[in-house]
């Protein structure tokens, strides 16, 4: 079975990171309103990220590291932008 780590951005430019098992319903729950929480007074939402891993302790580790992260960093993940995570990563050990 596979879990997926995902990150929407809100309407209001916010951004969300979540993990499923499965991503479409997920996202189509977020979509709907039917998941209640952060995300449903901020729709519409968009998928802008995600990725595969093999167990949802994984998938959840990765969910909470993002979650810290700022919004530099994120938006630097979206792009796939690696040399300005790693640098982003680098000024924050910094402080």
């Amino acid at each position: 079975m596979a879990f997926w780590t995902y990150m929407l951005r809100c309407v209001d430019g916010h951004y969300y990171v979540g993990h499923t098992d499965d991503l479409d319903a997920r996202i189509a729950g977020h979509q709907s309103g039917l998941i209640g929480g952060y995300t449903q007074k901020r729709r519409p939402v968009k998928l802008v990220w995600w990725q595969e891993f093999p167990s949802r302790a994984e998938a959840l580790a990765a969910e909470r590291q993002i979650k810290g992260w700022s919004r530099a960093k994120k938006q630097a993940l979206i792009a796939g932008d690696w040399e300005s995570i790693s640098r982003l990563a680098r000024s924050r050990s910094c402080r």
